[in-house]
């Protein structure tokens, strides 16, 4: 039988939790209670717990607690043991399902109603989501529910074994990439079986977990883990945890490449390399990327990267000397685009409403914090669910800044962020709290063909640094350097299958590109835009209504408008040739067509090192 829990709402919650931070553990369990006054419950689904079980399972955790030293004393040993015995407790005695325990409301009320002594002792000062509920994987109490509830072996004399086999880092680790792998209980079990049974003697294991971790991402677009029989499961997973530890020791991987991984390699998944063809390609000034080289020279900085997408911005502030700490994207197919290329990159899959600094320590203070932040509309014209979730991105885009304090900040969206007085009030809320946190910002926008990229593409600009540093910034000045043609980019391309009306296609595409445009993520296919870019697109002698699989053959009508490959789209958005895009035809579109073009990311990078170093 399922259990409904009151539910404590954020309106009522947040009170509550301001309050409690200034009491001791004895105040607050005068305050315990089985009931609140503005409690609710969900209208269907199960049977609304007693009083008599809540005041059985209040009774359980106190007794777990006492023997770790409630009310007076803690310590680390202790806490991590009464967090797994708690785990097993909770799991077993709420009678909760998942959609029940989704609910970070219900996680609330046992931590400010039932348990509020408890809560506040084994987390002093907690932060809002330990609290709160906010983020399920932080709560004090919802987190080990779930990781229970992923670990469980019901068929197991010892069904929760496998919790002491991974601590809360590493849990955080799993949790961080839930949208692909932590989502599954199946795959974790998977995950935790073959990682016990490894020799990790004389390497660092959080490196080698995170290795092994990335290797499975880069399989989730390909494989349904849960389709696989345990058995098997487990020596796809041994295979690759076996080529993590190989690298971390430096050794030849030892392991034979998995089925899996050898068919995400293969012709035939529909991962496009950008150099796969023979077909020649001219590689401009502005697309040739030198990889950092070790030699002396200044300090190379730190970044982090929201809403990284394909990885182009990353990879333009690469170029200007940054090295990221970690990136972070929501999408499964960018995500494995960026480890395909960069595979010593930290990529984390995950909504970025989902994480928390304090995931990260290593986050705090970097050097730059960056992102490419989805197309917003202003908040005095949102209407929809899509533009209301674009506006939340950018306010928790800014929000996290604050938190993470870095030195500096480079965030793109739409010109119109920067010009159009209907977003008067965001800019002025983005200032506001930017200039709370010790930042002083310049907005601009700026013209991707002044910087050597084939294509007419404005792009609004937020540049914020910490205010000693804001004196020295200056956006960088256009090239003196014309941007190449698009008959100059694609012609070698376009004449690499033998096509007879090439030199003339090649004539005619004297100019450079509209923007490419990327498209909704909700609707549409992949084609080169509304009908006002179709049509400049037409004049360059391109059909802009689809995307073609390959260049134009010697049977290919002279006359004829040519369609644009994915990597032809990718060179006129001045991406490395040898760049892979991962995912479908649309999904790989979009990513080119959403990237910011990586010499203009480098040109504003450069600007915001120079200043950086004074």
């Amino acid at each position: 039988m399922s259990f409904l829990y009151p539910r404590l709402l954020s309106e009522q919650a947040k009170p509550l939790f301001d309050e409690y931070q200034h009491l001791t553990v004895s105040e607050l369990t005068r305050r315990v209670s089985l009931a609140h006054e503005s409690a609710v419950y969900v209208a269907t689904g199960g049977d609304r717990v007693s009083s008599a079980r809540l005041r059985e399972l209040r009774e359980g955790v106190v007794d777990l607690a006492k023997q770790s030293g409630f009310p007076e004393e803690s310590d680390r040993t202790r806490n991590a043991e009464f967090d797994l015995s708690l785990a097993a407790l909770l799991h077993t005695e709420l009678g909760m399902v998942p959609a029940e325990a989704a609910s970070r409301d219900a996680w609330a009320f046992l931590a400010l109603v039932l348990l509020p002594d408890v809560a506040f002792w084994r987390y002093p000062q907690p932060p809002k989501d330990r609290v709160l509920g906010t983020d399920l994987t932080r709560h004090v109490f919802g987190r080990l529910w779930w990781r229970a509830q992923l670990v469980r072996s019901p068929d197991d004399p010892e069904p929760y074994h496998a919790l002491r086999i991974l601590g809360e880092a590493a849990f955080d680790q799993i949790y961080a990439r839930r949208a692909a792998l932590g989502g599954s209980p199946h795959l974790v079990r998977a995950i935790l079986r073959v990682w016990n049974d490894l020799d990790l003697t004389g390497i660092n294991e959080r490196d080698t977990l995170r290795d092994f971790l990335k290797r499975l991402l880069r399989l989730a677009p390909f494989v349904l883990f849960d389709g696989i029989e345990e058995n098997a499961l487990d020596d796809e997973l041994r295979a690759v945890a076996t080529e993590a530890v190989d690298a971390q020791r430096g050794e030849p991987s030892s392991a034979a490449s998995p089925p899996q991984a050898a068919a995400a390699a293969s012709p035939s998944t529909d991962v496009i390399n950008a150099n796969s063809s023979p077909q020649p390609h001219v590689v401009t000034e502005a697309a040739a990327w030198p990889v950092p080289s070790d030699a002396a020279g200044p300090r190379r900085l730190t970044f982090v990267e929201v809403c990284a997408g394909a990885g182009g911005q990353a990879l333009g502030l690469e170029n200007a000397g940054f090295d990221p700490v970690f990136l972070i994207d929501s999408k499964a197919d960018a995500c494995f685009t960026i480890d395909r290329n960069r595979p010593e990159w930290d990529v984390i899959c995950l909504d970025l409403g989902h994480f928390d600094p304090s995931m990260r320590p290593d986050a705090l203070g970097v050097d730059l914090v960056s992102g490419g932040l989805p197309r917003v509309k202003s908040s005095a014209t949102v209407a929809g669910a899509e533009e209301a979730e674009e506006l939340r991105v950018l306010r928790t885009a800014i929000n996290l800044v604050c938190r993470i304090k870095p030195r500096s900040v480079l965030f793109e969206n739409v010109p119109d962020l920067v010009e159009s007085p209907q977003f008067e009030a965001d800019r002025t809320w983005i200032d506001e709290e930017l200039r709370g946190a010790g930042f002083r910002t310049s907005w601009r926008v700026l013209n991707a063909a002044d910087f050597g990229v084939p294509q007419n593409r404005n792009s609004g600009f937020l540049i914020a640094l910490q205010a000693p540093y804001f004196p020295a910034f200056a956006w960088p000045r256009p090239s003196e350097l014309p941007p190449p043609t698009v008959g100059q980019v694609l012609g070698p391309s376009m004449a690499s299958r033998g096509w007879g009306g090439a030199e003339r296609w090649i004539k005619n595409a004297d100019r450079i590109a509209p923007a490419l445009v990327g498209g909704s993520d909700r609707r549409g296919g992949a084609d080169l835009g509304p009908t006002g870019s179709k049509k400049a697109w037409a004049a360059l002698g391109v059909n802009g209504n689809s995307l073609g699989d390959e260049p134009p053959g010697a049977d290919y009508g002279v006359d004829d408008h040519p369609k644009l490959t994915i990597e032809q789209a990718a060179m006129i958005q001045a991406f490395p040739p040898d760049w892979v895009f991962a995912g479908g035809k649309t999904s790989r579109y979009r990513q080119v067509g959403h990237a910011m073009p990586p010499p203009l990311a480098t040109a504003v990078g450069q600007s915001i090192a120079a200043a950086l170093r004074g």
